[in-house]
């Protein structure tokens, strides 16, 4: 059997004996150019998904935080029933308990200067205390880690 052979033919260009070495070695430079530029995209990419699973980890974080902040609110009358009965040695232990438990905070107002991201003024009253003081506290108000869940109620100097 003879075997067919495929011809092919040097195109002018491709007769001088370093043309084709150069063509090799412009082809490699293209080759080298495109792999920087998909190594530097890959390295960009995978920076990318890092910073996205550590701000996914964050808000993750942050939401088991606050994630039962509508039960809390909802047990705060009940909080404040027990502040109400707190004469009673008993029921300030049991008061003392459910904030450890909620992991809430009270918000100190009486004496306390206004401030109104932590303060809600109700009325302003005539005082011998410096304008802006605290003088009453009419519903206490409290803090879940650090976000305000209510803000105190209060009686401010005029």
């Amino acid at each position: 059997m003879i075997k067919k052979q495929k011809l092919t033919y040097l195109s002018e260009d491709e007769q001088e004996p370093g043309s084709k070495i150069k063509k090799l070695k412009k082809k490699l430079q293209e080759c080298q150019k495109e792999k920087e530029e998909y190594l530097t995209q890959a390295q960009r990419a995978r920076a990318d998904l890092i910073n996205y699973r550590r701000r996914q980890e964050e808000v993750l974080k942050e939401f088991k935080k606050y994630s039962q902040e509508g039960l809390i609110r909802e047990l705060l009358p009940v909080v404040d029933s027990l502040l109400a009965g707190s004469k009673n040695e008993d029921i300030k232990r049991i008061k003392d308990q459910l904030e450890s438990v909620l992991k809430i905070k009270g918000i100190k107002a009486l004496d306390e200067q206004f401030n109104p991201e932590f303060h809600e003024a109700i009325e302003q009253v005539k005082s011998n205390k410096p304008s802006g003081s605290i003088v009453e506290e009419i519903q206490k108000g409290y803090l879940l880690h650090d976000k305000v869940l209510r803000p105190s109620k209060v009686k401010v100097s005029k």
